[in-house]
């Protein structure tokens, strides 16, 4: 979150208004806030102003405001392939009857651009617009496993390798071994990696060149399939992440032009 001068800090005070998924209240932004008080307060002030935010003066609240969801929806449109994916996304939901994911890596975290609840939806940390660790999750390591290596690294470096459960891929070691089987095999699993019950598996979406643009997922639960049932639907995973890539290097993503996502 951290960046430069007074345009970083106000960014800041946004992702931190918007982490919180609801309206906020000044003192509540103030306990987790590196600012002092009169600082944030400056902020949320001009921010309130230029639209950024919008302040609801009987709750005391505040909220994304609508200049920023505009800015949102047009980079979503610009440079998501959520938009080009949706189709694909929906044939492969009603198909699989699965959590599916569409993923783009953002300064080496997963961003969740885009998802489909199962016909019996399970509980999952993943919704469109959340950030994720990218070390242990199916699209994360998806998508790793594919950048070149000097991106890997850093991608790498920005990994904080914390155990979210006892079969966490917790070093980097164990990660590069991992990444080096998914690229032998062409896909990438999660094996109760994030959360516990939770597994999928996931293909990367690459231009005929090779380049990643993101990744996609079937996921489901433990509680009611193994990993040879959810495994069955790797080649038609695969065969959708091929449709997507050669109808976003067509339209958005021509090769030669850099994947801004995956650079921060």
């Amino acid at each position: 979150m951290a960046g430069d001068g007074t345009i970083g800090k106000a960014c800041d005070v946004l992702e931190q208004v918007a982490a919180f998924g609801r309206p906020v209240r000044f003192g509540e932004l103030l306990e987790s806030s590196k600012f002092p008080k009169a600082t944030l307060y400056r902020f949320l002030q001009s921010l309130t102003n230029q639209g950024m935010l919008h302040y609801e003066p009987e709750r005391q609240t505040y909220s994304p405001g609508m200049r920023l969801v505009r800015l949102a929806h047009s980079a979503w449109t610009q440079s998501s392939l959520a938009p080009i994916a949706r189709p694909f996304l929906d044939a492969l939901s009603a198909e699989t009857g699965e959590t599916v994911h569409l993923a783009q890596l953002d300064s080496g975290q997963v961003l969740y651009v885009d998802k489909r609840n199962a016909q019996r939806p399970i509980e999952m940390y993943s919704e469109a617009g959340k950030v994720g660790p990218a070390y242990c999750t199916g699209v994360g390591k998806a998508m790793m496993a594919y950048l070149d290596e000097a991106l890997l690294e850093k991608t790498i470096s920005q990994q904080s390798f914390h155990r979210f459960t006892d079969k966490t891929l917790a070093s980097e070691k164990a990660l590069r071994a991992d990444l080096e089987l998914i690229r032998s095999r062409g896909y990438a699993v999660d094996d109760e990696e994030h959360e516990p019950g939770i597994i999928c598996i996931a293909c990367p979406i690459l231009t005929t060149g090779g380049r990643m643009l993101g990744a996609l997922s079937v996921t489901g639960s433990t509680g009611r399939m193994d990993f040879e049932q959810l495994q069955s639907w790797v080649p038609r995973v695969r065969r959708v992440a091929e449709q997507i890539g050669t109808e976003a290097q067509a339209w958005r993503f021509p090769e030669g032009q850099q994947n801004r996502m995956q650079a921060t």
